[in-house]
């Protein structure tokens, strides 16, 4: 028998959770947590416990180091798993260091019991090259080897190959996990599989398309230029792994084509300031700096002509909460224009919440939105009632949004409804089965519409009644 469960990522696109059964074994392809109203349908930061059987489980595979696929990992382990942790290699680095964030902020304090807990998850690291196959378990009647490739969503991420055999079954299964948009910064895009029985396809924006690379950048550019022409700070609530170090390379690219032009009243862009409030964002883009050899050919060029797309002179990294919450008074109260990119990006949590507090009411500033906002989380309450002169509640209070709010949708990490059906027509022959997970209704019928205008047969999304 060969089958496939769904854990989560099925009502909405986070808590990210799937299981691949062989025979009496299985893997998980991720573990993540539900975030926003999807929170109420399964993990969420009150509600952490696995809730689903692990006895049988040999490994879990890790398509990236999101918290909606990751934040879960120390409940699976303190429920019992005692399995392989297999993922790339960017992700073996970077899985413990948000791990460490998460544990601080939704577990503990005690840095023994941390440690502990990080020290476990190392232990259990298997970091997988793309493109080479590994055996999970091979036995007699039941056999399940992983392959990753490239998924291009952030640094180290993949999506997952399994060769599955079960009494004389056989089955190429492949799991997409989050794929990236063609074009985006720093990441090669992703390729179709060679071949697939069946795939379990992400949908986040299975409704709609992107704007390309050129248009996005200009677009940013524009936003940019008006969003400072009267003052004030340009809040960009930002995810520190993967949107923040795009944005950076997006930028340094405008400093360097527009530097003497204005993109203030007398401020050129040479001169703009740039603020990364956050320091999970900073660790992460040190750590895109020392894998250069995963960057795509555009990025390694730059560098060899002297570039420093995530290090550049007009980049101010802010660590300590003493200098954030300096940061936050100087910029309310100075209304210098200035670029400030800060976690979570949601705008659930994080720093960027003192910046929305205390800058929101004054129109003066602006939102700039750069990744998708779940249903229930600040962000999309200020994206949704923001134009319309509403309000956002923190902390049980009220804030009023005067600011202006913009989106800037193609710098979504995440492939448009053309690129994911563009990837599953890549497939020969097609899959028998392709279940449509990790997206709003909305968006996944509307990708499932797509497959069968294009012939694909066996769509199905799991989940729906």
């Amino acid at each position: 028998m060969i089958d496939i469960k769904h854990h989560g990522a099925v009502t909405g696109v986070t808590g990210s959770c799937h299981e691949l059964i062989v025979g009496s074994s299985g893997i998980l392809i991720d573990c993540g947590l539900f975030q926003g109203e999807e929170a109420g349908n399964g993990a969420s930061a009150s509600n952490l416990a696995i809730d689903f059987p692990i006895s049988h489980i040999r490994a879990l595979v890790v398509t990236h180091v999101h918290i909606d696929h990751v934040g879960r990992i120390p409940y699976l382990l303190a429920a019992g798993f005692e399995g392989p942790i297999i993922c790339s290699e960017p992700s073996a680095i970077m899985l413990p260091e948000i791990l460490e964030d998460a544990l601080k902020i939704g577990f503990t304090r005690d840095r023994a019991l941390i440690e502990r807990v990080l020290g476990l998850i190392r232990s259990r690291l298997v970091p997988l090259p793309y493109e080479q196959w590994h055996s999970v378990f091979d036995g007699k009647d039941e056999s399940l080897s992983v392959r990753l490739q490239r998924a291009g969503h952030i640094l180290g991420s993949a999506y997952v190959e399994c060769e599955a055999e079960s009494d004389g079954e056989f089955e190429r299964i492949v799991f997409s996990g989050d794929l990236g948009a063609p074009h985006a910064p720093l990441l090669p895009e992703p390729q179709p599989p060679e071949r697939a029985d069946r795939v379990v396809i992400e949908s986040t924006y299975g409704d709609k398309d992107h704007e390309s690379r050129e248009e996005r950048r200009y677009r940013l550019k524009a936003v940019l230029e008006h969003a400072l022409e009267d003052g004030g700070t340009v809040l960009v609530p930002a995810f520190s792994i993967g949107r923040t170090q795009e944005l950076l390379y997006e930028i340094e690219s405008l400093i360097h084509e527009f530097g003497s032009d204005e993109v203030a009243p007398d401020l050129p862009w040479r001169d703009l300031e740039i603020v990364v409030d956050s320091p999970l964002a900073a660790t992460f883009t040190r750590i895109y700096r020392d894998l250069k050899p995963f960057w795509d050919a555009e990025a390694t060029d730059l560098v060899s002509q002297g570039r420093h797309p995530l290090s550049f002179e007009q980049l101010t990294l802010i660590n300590s909460h003493e200098d954030h919450l300096n940061a936050v008074d100087y910029l309310t109260r100075s209304h210098r224009p200035c670029v400030v990119l800060a976690g979570s990006g949601m705008c659930a949590g994080g720093r960027v919440v003192n910046y929305l507090k205390t800058m929101l009411a004054d129109e003066r500033n602006d939102v700039l939105f750069v990744g998708y906002q779940a249903k229930g989380t600040p962000g999309r309450d200020i994206l949704t009632y923001g134009p319309r002169g509403g309000w956002v509640e923190f902390d049980g209070k009220r804030y009023d949004i005067r600011a202006r709010v913009h989106q800037v949708g193609g710098y979504s990490a995440h492939a448009g409804q053309s690129d994911l059906l563009r990837f599953v027509k890549g497939i020969e022959p097609p899959p028998a089965e392709i279940r449509v997970v990790h997206g709003d209704a909305q968006a996944k019928e509307s990708l499932k519409s797509q497959f069968h205008s294009a012939g694909l047969t066996g769509i199905m999304i799991p989940g729906l009644a």
